[in-house]
């Protein structure tokens, strides 16, 4: 799984801030000029006009994504804390 973020993304560092991703295998892609390798990524994913509208995403291992802080605080609390 990914999310994405950007820096000053007052809702990305909520989720951030909540959860230890590291712990829970999922890797975080801040997108920015200075990481075109995490907007290639989204590319890939077909993302990048939702991501011009909404973040975080969450991209899970079955390519289907969440976004906003409540729907990815909840997967991850009902699917990762189990």
């Amino acid at each position: 799984m990914t999310l994405f973020t950007k820096k000053g993304c007052t809702k990305c560092d909520f989720i951030k801030d909540k959860f230890d991703f590291d712990a829970l295998g999922i890797k975080i892609e801040v997108l920015g000029p200075e990481n075109p390798d995490a907007l290639a990524h989204l590319a890939w994913h077909e993302l990048v006009e939702v991501a011009q509208k909404k973040l975080p995403i969450l991209v899970l291992d079955d390519n289907s994504y969440l976004t906003d802080v409540v729907p990815i605080q909840q997967y991850l609390k009902k699917n990762l804390y189990n």
